[in-house]
Parts: structure tokens; C-alpha cells; sequence
């Protein structure tokens, strides 16, 4: 059977976004697949202000949201569906079963992106969406003066904790380390916010409530003392675990669940590439997904004209 299209891009942040911008403006047939809003987690971002030519810094919303115009002002297609499984071939055309139907396509650019990580402690799964959150832009609002916690040391952490400081009588940010591995210029943006208390060397143990969040039980790492810190929410900011689990089987994964790609971004099947935070890179960024996607669309074209 032909393929329907030339490039079936899976997922809707700044990698696949990108992506089908360059891949509408080389002229290809491209469809993007998102099964929730166009965004990723780069739209729960409260406010970006490293992403070059916004010099007074744009929220991740709009920003996404400008990228979703730029890629339909060139034709790209976003539907909504759930992809469940791409059959296995050794190359083109691949055929992508979706809640929607079936598509076969001449290449895929997988943009899955990743979802933050949980802290697997007594009370978390009862207590999720009930007072502990993964994102600060959504629910920040609803702790308007009252006592919150973050739980995490890297950029997300310190930066959405400088989100809460705007609803929040107090943000108390909670790391297991003694240093942060969030950037300098957030370290000292905290330091000097008077609503910031830091708890380091320092987990949770125990989320406690009845029916939504009242504390969380703190053990410090070093020297083992006890503690319970009353808040009314938890903002979890510790990691991030790839969505590739379908991907199992179908493509090499490292040892984290990371898509590996060559220099090209294309995976071990040839004709799938990989953009993003999905795949194996060091630094996951808006920018860098960006340039991801850029690069995919490209490698991919190059792909299709040599099937030809």
C-alpha cells in the first residue's frame, strides 16, 4: 500500500511543532499526532527568559502557543489522537495505529517528550491532584496565602518555586542535596526572595492529610533528625521519565528509557527520527527541542528523497 503521508510527527511541544514547520515549508504531506494540547510541558512553563528574542522573557503558554500558529500558517495538520503502537518494519512505510485509525507514512518523527517523576512515599498516590501538583502555572493560584513546598534542586524546581512566590505566603524549597543543580542566576533569585525557605540535605518521607494536603514528614539525610513541615501543596520538580514505552522492542533505548539517535537524528530503524527531550541529549531545553525538531524535519526529508 502507498503511504498517506510523508512525515507523521508524534507529539506537540517545541520539538514537534518545529519539526512540522520545516517539514510544511520543504513541501511535505505532514501530520502531527497529539493526544492532549498542542504544548508539552514547555506550555505549563510559568515564564521562560533564556529563549532568544523575547529579551523581557514570555510565559511557556504563549510562546508555545505562537509556535502552534507559525506551524498551521504553513498547512501542518495537528490531530488528536492517542497513538497505541507502530508496527515494526525494518523500514518505510510504517504503519501507526491511533485511537483515531490507522496511518502509514513514509517517516516518523517521534516528539513524545517526558513526564515528570514521582516520589513513590506513603500518601503521594492518595494525595496527587489533591494538594501535590507537578505544575506551578496551573495550580499555583489556588494557594493564594498559604504555606507550599517544592521538592527538587535543578531549574524547574527553584524556578516555578519563584512562581509560587506570587500566591504564596511562604515556598519552602526541599532538596536532598546540599547544593542545588539549578543554574547560579536562579540559585541567587531565591536566595534573595524573603518568601523562599530552603531545606537541604533534606527528603520527604510522608505526605499527610486527610483528603488533601495539611504536611509533609522531612528526614534530614545527614543526620537523620525528624521533622513535620505544615503546608497546604507540594510541587514535585525531581526528574523526568521519557514516554517511550511503546517505543520498546522498536527502537534502542539507553539505559534510562532514552530514545539513542545518530548525528542525524535518526533512531536504529531507519526512517524514525527522534527530537526532544525524548531522546538521549544532555541538556533539555525549549531551545534545544526546537533545534531538534529543525534538524528531524530536515534528516527526514533527506531520508525520503533517497527513497526515491
Amino acid at each position: 500500500m502507498e503511504p498517506t503521508h510523508d512525515i507523521v510527527i508524534i507529539g506537540a511541544g517545541a520539538a514537534g511543532l518545529t519539526a512540522g514547520i520545516y517539514a510544511c515549508r520543504s513541501n511535505l504531506y505532514t501530520m502531527l499526532l497529539e493526544k492532549f494540547m498542542p504544548g508539552g510541558q514547555a506550555a505549563l512553563t510559568a515564564f521562560v527568559e533564556n529563549f532568544p528574542g523575547f529579551p523581557e522573557g514570555i510565559s511557556g503558554f504563549e510562546l508555545m502557543e505562537n509556535m502552534r500558529k507559525q506551524a498551521t500558517g504553513f498547512g501542518l495538520e495537528i490531530v488528536t489522537a492517542e497513538v497505541m503502537c507502530i508496527e515494526p518494519h525494518e523500514r518505510a512505510p510504517f504503519r501507526i495505529c491511533t485511537s483515531n485509525g490507522e496511518l502509514l507514512t513514509s517517516s516518523i518523527i517521534v516528539c513524545t517528550g517526558v513526564r515528570p517523576r514521582r516520589l513513590e512515599v506513603p500518601g503521594e498516590r492518595e494525595l496527587f491532584g489533591r494538594g501535590i501538583s507537578t505544575c506551578a502555572t496551573c495550580d499555583g493560584a489556588f494557594y493564594r496565602g498559604m504555606e507550599v513546598a517544592v521538592v527538587g534542586g535543578g531549574d524547574s524546581a527553584l524556578d516555578e518555586g519563584l512562581y509560587l512566590t506570587r500566591f504564596a505566603s511562604a515556598v519552602h524549597i526541599i532538596h536532598r542535596r546540599d547544593r542545588f543543580r539549578a543554574i547560579h542566576a536562579l540559585v541567587r533569585k531565591a536566595e534573595e526572595n524573603p518568601k523562599i525557605r530552603f531545606h537541604l540535605d533534606t527528603v520527604v518521607t510522608t505526605v499527610n492529610g486527610a483528603g488533601a494536603v495539611e504536611s509533609v514528614s522531612l528526614q534530614n539525610v545527614k543526620t537523620g533528625e525528624q521533622s513535620v513541615l505544615p503546608v497546604a501543596g507540594m510541587f514535585l520538580y525531581i526528574g523526568l521519565i521519557p514516554n517511550t514505552e511503546m517505543f520498546r522492542g522498536l527502537l534502542a533505548l539507553n539505559d534510562r528509557g532514552f530514545i539513542t539517535v545518530d548525528r542525524n537524528l535518526m533512531t536504529s530503524v531507519p526512517g524514525i527520527f527522534a527530537a526532544g527531550d525524548v531522546r538521549d541529549t544532555p541538556l533539555r531545553q525549549i531551545i534545544t527541542a526546537a533545534s531538534d525538531g529543525a534538524l528531524a524535519a530536515y534528516s527526514a526529508g533527506k531520508y525520503l528523497e533517497s527513497l526515491e
